[in-house]
C-alpha cells in the first residue's frame, strides 16, 4: 500500500544503512519519495544508494554534531532541492546488562549524544529549513517500548528513548501552529544487526511471549513511519505508535502475560552479589 502524499518528496533517512533505517529507505523510494540515506558509513552509504540510482544519495555523517546535521541537510538542498520528510532513525544500544553502579560516564554520553542530541539537532534543522524555504512537513523519530518502561539493563539506552518521547511531544506541540508534524515509532521486539546476534536470538525468545508470539520484521516499522510521514495521518501529531505486536501493553506480574518465563535468581544474581549478599 502507498500512502498519500509521498510521491515526489525528499526524504532525509538518519541510520539508513541497515535494519529498519535501511527497510525504511526501500519503503519510501517504492512509495515515489526521493531519499538522503545517512550512516555513519559513507561507502555503505553511498553503496546503497546506488541501487536506487537518482533516486537516492548517500552521506556519511555523525548525527550526534552540528556539523553532521549541517552536511546531509546541505546535501539534501544541493542534490534535491528540498528537504520535506524527516526520520531521525540513527541510534545506539549500549553495553547490555550492565549495572547502573557500573556504567561509565563516556558510554552515557555516547548514547545520549547518538539517541537524543541527534533527534533533537535533527528537529532543528528540520524546522529551520521549513520556516526559510516557507513550507511545511513532517518528522517521525525513532523511539523504542523502551521508552514506555524501565529496565535495569541497558540503562543509557532506555533513558534516552525516555528523552525522545518528550522531544517528540515538545516539538508537536510548537510545530503544530505551522502545520509541521512531529510522531515517533516504538518498535517492540526487532531483532536487527543493532543488538548483535546473541541480542537478537534474545528477542526472538522474549517475542514468543509477546500477545502476538514472534518477533516483529523492519519492514513492519517502516510501513508505520510511512503512514506516519504520509498526508493520511494529516491529523495526528505527538504521538508515539507502538509497533511491537503487543509487548508494551501486556502484564508481565500475571501468568497470561510471561509470569514464570524467566529465573529472578539469576537476574538479581549480580547486583546481589555486588552488594556481598550472594556466597
Amino acid at each position: 500500500m502507498d500512502y498519500a502524499g509521498l510521491e515526489g518528496k525528499v526524504a532525509i533517512v538518519t541510520g539508513g544503512t541497515g535494519g529498519i533505517g535501511e527497510a525504511i529507505v526501500d519503503r519510501l523510494i517504492r512509495s515515489g519519495s526521493k531519499v538522503v540515506i545517512v550512516g555513519t558509513n559513507e561507502e555503505r552509504a553511498q553503496q546503497l544508494a546506488a541501487k536506487y540510482r537518482e533516486r537516492a544519495i548517500g552521506v556519511g555523517a555523525d548525527v550526534s554534531t552540528e556539523a553532521g546535521v549541517a552536511s546531509y541537510m546541505e546535501a539534501a538542498i544541493t542534490v534535491f532541492g528540498s528537504a520535506d520528510l524527516h526520520v531521525l532513525n540513527a541510534g545506539i544500544a549500549g553495553t547490555p546488562a550492565q549495572l547502573i553502579a557500573d556504567a561509565s560516564v563516556e558510554e552515557w554520553d555516547q548514547v545520549m549524544g547518538v539517541n537524543v542530541r541527534g533527534p533533537f539537532l535533527g528537529i532543528r534543522a528540520a524546522l529551520r529549513h521549513y520556516a526559510t524555504a516557507g513550507v511545511t512537513g513532517s518528522i517521525v523519530v525513532m523511539a523504542s517500548i523502551a521508552s514506555l518502561r524501565g529496565a535495569a539493563d541497558l540503562l543509557a539506552y532506555t533513558a534516552s528513548k525516555h528523552a525522545v518521547a518528550g522531544l517528540v511531544e515538545g516539538a508537536a506541540v510548537h510545530a503544530g501552529p505551522v502545520g509541521v508534524r512531529v510522531n515517533a515509532v516504538a518498535p517492540g521486539l526487532i531483532p536487527t544487526p543493532l543488538f548483535g546476534e546473541a541480542g537478537m536470538e534474545n528477542m526472538r525468545q522474549r517475542a514468543s511471549t509477546s500477545p502476538l508470539r514472534r518477533a516483529g520484521d523492519p519492514d513492519e516499522i517502516a510501513a508505520a513511519t510511512a503512514f506516519l510521514l504520509s498526508e493520511d495521518a494529516s491529523y495526528i501529531t505527538g504521538t508515539l505508535l507502538s509497533v511491537d505486536g503487543g509487548s508494551s501493553v501486556q502484564n508481565n506480574c500475571r501468568y497470561g502475560g510471561g509470569a514464570g518465563l524467566w529465573d529472578p535468581a539469576e537476574i538479581d544474581a549480580p547486583l546481589l552479589k555486588s552488594f556481598g549478599r550472594l556466597d
